[in-house]
């Protein structure tokens, strides 16, 4: 095979809830999967369903893959990403919503990223998330009716740790909407790394988890043939 491609989808959200909370993507939840994979040689590319540069929250300085990462040429892609409607996924090999509060505003349940998700589902890619990423999946049904996640293991950002952190601005808990929808949820501590790989379905639980994800990107584009 060629390079492995993989599709980062990130929110175009800048504020959540009723006190207009900043937000955006995480910062280390692109920064910490893009440097494993691309350390690993494959290629990242950038969409969003707006396009052009989407909003950021969580940026840390002391962290030089933060760092890094804000002067790779990549970031410069990030901040010119395609419009969702003008991608067809199935011209990667993987999917990856990345974070923060702001897909909770217009990745969830969005129709465009539903058949995103749907589509990459059905013609056997990797599907892939972290933090509050999984919120890509909710509403996402199979051709009989099933909702995507149901009976499937994975983790995303968990009850115990919005709690405090982000429950007064998100319009729902996403451990609770996941586990209605049948997903066979995990999870660890708060904020401590927490990885569940259910075949083709790749989920990390909170910031700390970026890199663990890319890693097991890495590994399940290894198997492509």
């Amino acid at each position: 095979m060629g390079v492995p491609y993989v599709l980062f989808v990130a929110t175009n959200a800048a504020f959540i809830g009723p006190h207009n909370r900043p937000t955006g993507f995480f910062f280390p939840e692109i920064a910490h999967p893009f440097e494993t994979l691309d350390r690993a040689g494959i290629a990242v590319e950038f969409a969003s369903l707006k396009g052009g540069k989407p909003p950021e929250d969580g940026f840390d300085g002391d962290d030089e893959s933060q760092t890094d990462f804000l002067d790779n040429k990549a970031y410069r892609r990030l901040s010119r990403s395609r419009k969702l409607s003008e991608v067809d996924v199935v011209d990667y090999d993987a999917v990856f919503f990345p974070g923060g509060l702001g897909p909770m505003v217009d990745i969830t349940r969005n129709p465009e990223v539903q058949s995103t998700v749907i589509r990459a589902w059905d013609a056997g890619l990797i599907v892939s998330a972290v933090c509050h990423g999984p919120s890509a999946f909710l509403g996402v049904t199979l051709d009989d009716g099933t909702p995507l996640v149901r009976g499937r293991k994975l983790t995303g950002f968990s009850t115990a740790e919005e709690d405090g952190y982000a429950d007064q601005d998100v319009p729902f808990d996403l451990e609770a909407a996941l586990r209605e929808e049948g997903a066979l949820y995990e999870a660890t501590e708060p904020w401590h790394p927490k990885l569940v790989v259910d075949g083709r379905l790749i989920t990390g639980q909170n910031p700390q988890s970026g890199t663990l994800v890319g890693e097991a990107l890495v590994e399940a584009l290894k198997q492509i043939p």
